[in-house]
């Protein structure tokens, strides 16, 4: 099996320049990353709180859905693009463009006077946020050497689980109790503070970058990046296929699992279709393309290609476990929201302590493999006592449950981002973290498809408007719900197999 060591033995133009960074400029970017991290990581949890009275305001219920399918569509198709691309011709202005795209969007979103206004901003947020994604990670990649890489990446899986954790608490306060001006924000317009809080972060996040981040951050000679050769070498077919074959897909897996019957509705058969015949041709095209958004030939490669089906699994068992737990706190064990909150906050905490510990263990041993297979281990327990789960179940041991799926599933924000780029050349560094951060955001998108198709199953006997009201009816919505927390077992059973083909790149640098 080829090693990356020899890929990284001569430190790229970035690694040299991070030398040169040190006290309160290296500071200064590592926030700025952070905070621009954080940013997109909260904007959809913290506006779904706030989408009923967003739909009342805009008198837009019928188009409720496409704010929230607007933006991760924009974005997910966008990340490998902003990968590859940022490879050829430098991160600093890929990131800068997207953080300002981002800015934009949410500027407008804020204005918006109609649900079609607010759609088309919010995609138009997506890109921005779809830039951002990957070459965050890909420039925490540039900036430190392999063996400061964990720690760093520990901090991006903490900000993501601190954005979990108040994401959907802060959204609901400021809907609710946000800022009042006379004549220009009223209770009913409250909710666009959710998009104007992003500016003066964000744009404080961009000024930083601007100032300190090294311009020159890829590692391809500088005379391919620039003119006609440039152009010429962009796989515009590959791309063009890829967001053709990503959208498709995501439009009919967000579709179909609004209920059981739509799988076989015609919108939802030729969108899965069409997304299956794209990817064919976007492979294909990849087979032949100079310089292709997608390298194909990283999947021949043993740890990639297990840290991307690892990645793919690993995000279905993060939206798996959560879309039904709520449903069967509130079903099945009749707990008021305020109490199924508390439980599901122990999830989100342990989500990033399970980020920063598998972090410190990495940078201290220098491997990651065994932290990754006790990391599958932890979080297979605690999904297999979850689906042990009955109406007698003690509320103590199901908190210590989610703590254990939580340590378990937060250790994976760092693993996966270290595996990648520890297997890869540097050259090729921001294609294969975005192709990491893609196959991410799609695993969110099958798994909630999933777990739709299990959660509809169980709210289709029910007639009522409201959660079961008996105690058989309850007993048949656990009975239910526990095939779909079988269903995430399985999956998380795939990841510990998984795990044993991640073999261990030594995480150091040898300059």
């Amino acid at each position: 099996m080829e090693t990356m060591s020899s890929s990284i033995s001569t430190p790229s133009p970035v690694q040299e320049s991070s030398r040169r960074l040190h006290g309160p400029a290296l500071v200064l970017i590592m926030v700025a990353l952070l905070l621009t991290a954080f940013l997109e990581a909260l904007d959809n949890l913290i506006v779904t709180p706030a989408m009923p009275r967003i739909a009342s305001s805009l008198h837009g219920f019928g188009s409720y859905t496409w704010v929230v399918a607007a933006y991760l569509l924009a974005a997910t198709a966008v990340v490998p693009l902003a990968g590859k691309l940022s490879d050829q011709f430098g991160r600093k202005g890929f990131l800068l463009s997207g953080i300002v795209i981002f800015l934009l969007g949410s500027g407008l979103a804020g204005v918006s006077q109609t649900m079609d206004q607010l759609i088309f901003f919010r995609a138009i947020q997506g890109l921005g946020s779809g830039i951002g994604i990957g070459l965050v990670i890909t420039v925490v990649g540039d900036l430190f050497p392999p063996e400061q890489r964990a720690s760093k990446q520990g901090l991006l899986g903490i900000v993501f689980g601190i954005s979990q954790l108040c994401g959907p608490t802060l959204g609901g306060w400021i809907t609710d109790h946000g800022p009042l001006l006379a004549g220009f924000v009223s209770d009913d317009t409250r909710w666009r503070w959710l998009f104007y809080l992003n500016l003066p972060v964000g744009l404080l996040a961009l000024l930083m970058l601007w100032i300190y981040l090294p311009t020159h951050s890829s590692t391809q000679p500088r005379e391919q990046a620039n003119g006609r050769f440039a152009l010429n070498s962009i796989d515009w077919l590959g791309g063009l296929l890829l967001v053709g074959a990503t959208c498709s897909l995501l439009l009919g897996l967000s579709l179909g699992s609004t209920q059981i019957t739509a799988w076989t509705s015609l919108p939802v058969v030729a969108l899965l279709i069409a997304s299956l015949i794209l990817a064919v041709l976007f492979l294909l095209v990849e087979r032949k393309a100079a310089e292709p958004i997608i390298p194909l030939a990283l999947f021949r490669q043993q740890v990639f290609a297990a840290d991307a089906l690892l990645t793919l699994i690993q995000s279905m068992i993060l939206i798996g476990a959560f879309i039904p737990l709520s449903l069967f706190l509130q079903g099945v064990l009749t707990l008021s929201p305020t109490g199924a909150g508390a439980l599901i906050t122990a999830l989100s905490v342990s989500l990033s302590l399970g980020a920063a510990i598998a972090g410190g263990i990495i940078a201290a041993r220098k491997r990651y493999q065994m932290t990754a297979i006790i990391a599958a281990g932890i979080m297979t327990l605690g999904i297999f006592l979850l689906m042990l789960m009955t109406q007698q179940s003690s509320i103590l041991i199901i908190g210590l449950d989610l703590v254990l799926i939580g340590l378990g599933t937060g250790s994976f924000f760092t693993i996966q981002m270290i595996a990648a780029q520890n297997s890869i050349p540097q050259t090729q560094l921001g294609v294969g973290t975005s192709v990491i951060r893609y196959l991410g955001q799609l695993g969110l998108t099958l798994g909630a498809a999933l777990m739709g198709i299990v959660v509809n199953g169980a709210l289709a006997g029910n007639s009522s408007a409201g959660l079961p009201a008996t105690i058989n009816a309850q007993l048949g919505l656990a009975s239910v719900l526990q095939n779909g927390f079988l269903m995430v077992l399985v999956l998380s059973i795939m990841v510990l197999f998984t795990t044993f083909f991640l073999k261990d790149t030594p995480v150091t640098h040898q300059a």
